[in-house]
């Protein structure tokens, strides 16, 4: 009796767990067929203001572009004569690169001019004085006074003092040409804003080793009185691009339709390129090529837009 009591407790036990697996392997396929609730985006995409439009991703340039100043040697940064927001005019100053080495050059070349400048005038004081004596011979009337061996010898002194002055201005020539290609060396070391705008970016600092590669460009420069969107726009979509059409732009994170910016049709990049703007969407195709289309555009009164800051673009298709 004991025993088929423990068997009915045992089987008892082991029906109750067989019924608790199957339950969660039913919830299990429940929930597995269900379909997961998309959650709305964090930001509101903004709606197209075009019935056919082309949409594309941009970014904020400065106009011509946005300028990477470069170093025209590898070296050390002595100098560096701007700041982030500073306006700079075409030719201004913008950092200095360590001259030290070209400097000490310099202090020989400009010493080798004094030297040549020397010679030159002790090269010359020879030739008057070869040329007076033989002035003074030819000036004898009575030519059986003199030897004319002695007389064609005095000659060619002179001649070869005429030689030994045209070397010396020849050398004289060079060691200021040398003085002025140094200093056309370490005016170089200079590096100076190409065009007028405002410093965008300052990468470097004195004390650091400036490349000629740079991973990021010692300074950006660029115009902010108006501003370019780079738009890239997939190679599927090219084929619809044409110049002249009508664009709007909307700054990420701002989709109010109030807030839309007119774009002007620039230009378009005849060469379509891999994607190298990347927006970050976890849907976002890397491996696609892109047609770039330039669009100028003002800032709005009122508002503040930043340069690298990306764009919503959509372009009218009209059929």
């Amino acid at each position: 009796m004991r025993f088929f009591s423990a068997l009915i407790r045992y089987v008892t036990f082991g029906l109750a767990i067989t019924g608790i697996y199957l339950m969660a392997q039913v919830i299990q396929t429940i929930h597995a067929t269900e379909t997961a609730t998309i959650p709305p985006p964090p930001v509101t995409p903004p709606k197209k203001p075009y019935t056919n439009g082309i949409a594309g991703t941009g970014i904020l340039e400065a106009r011509e572009e946005n300028v990477a100043i470069g170093v025209p040697v590898p070296g050390l940064v002595d100098q560096v004569f701007v700041k982030v927001s500073d306006t700079v005019k075409a030719g201004q100053p913008l950092l200095k690169i360590d001259d030290r080495e070209l400097s000490a050059q310099l202090v020989s070349q400009q010493a080798s001019v004094l030297v040549a400048k020397a010679t030159l005038e002790v090269r010359q004081a020879t030739l008057t004085k070869m040329q007076d004596m033989v002035d003074r011979l030819n000036a004898v009337d009575d030519k059986r006074a003199i030897s004319m061996d002695d007389l064609k010898n005095r000659k060619n002194d002179v001649l070869v003092a005429v030689a030994d002055v045209s070397a010396a201005k020849a050398q004289l020539v060079a060691a200021e040409a040398n003085v002025k290609s140094t200093q056309m060396l370490l005016d170089r070391l200079t590096v100076k804003a190409p065009r007028a705008g405002q410093i965008l970016q300052v990468n470097i600092r004195a004390g650091e080793y400036a490349s000629t590669q740079p991973r990021s460009a010692p300074i950006v420069l660029g115009d902010l009185t108006e501003l370019q969107v780079r738009t890239d726009i997939d190679e599927q979509n090219a084929v619809k691009v044409r110049p002249g059409q009508a664009a709007t732009a909307y700054i990420k994170g701002d989709t109010r339709r109030e807030n839309s910016i007119a774009l002007v049709f620039e230009r378009i990049e005849p060469y379509v390129i891999p994607k190298v703007s990347l927006t970050g969407s976890s849907t976002e195709r890397v491996d696609t090529r892109v047609l770039q289309v330039i669009y100028r555009l003002k800032i709005p009164d009122g508002r503040k837009l930043y340069v690298g800051q990306q764009v919503d673009v959509f372009i009218e298709n009209a059929k």
